[in-house]
């Protein structure tokens, strides 16, 4: 029966998309610490830009809320002040995060 099933044409669709999957969540983890700009030595948390291909929706600004607090957007960007630096990386992991760097004083 174990035979059957591993010869059995949904399972190796179900097994490739597995590995596509897989695959997608390595690339955006390797990806994310290439997409965050160097930040100055300082406090724990840090207000930074968060740069998309695209004008931000209600949902990205939404989302970027758990992180800290939306204060704005200029064109293609969010800003969010109170950033932990641990959470860095998992800002800049979703695919359409192109940019995260340090907001600049004014802004």
């Amino acid at each position: 029966m174990l035979n059957d099933a591993l010869r059995s044409r949904k399972t190796h669709i179900l097994l490739a998309v597995a590995v596509c999957y897989l695959a997608w969540q390595i690339w955006l983890t390797i990806a994310a610490p290439y997409k965050i700009a160097d930040f100055p030595n300082g406090p724990e948390k840090v207000n930074i830009l968060i740069t998309l291909p695209f004008p931000p929706e209600r949902f990205h600004v939404q989302l970027f809320q758990t992180y800290g607090r939306v204060s704005g957007t200029q064109d293609n960007a969010v800003e969010v002040r109170g950033v932990k630096r641990a959470d860095l990386a998992t800002v800049a992991r979703p695919y359409w995060v192109t940019r995260v760097e340090p907001l600049q004083p004014g802004g």
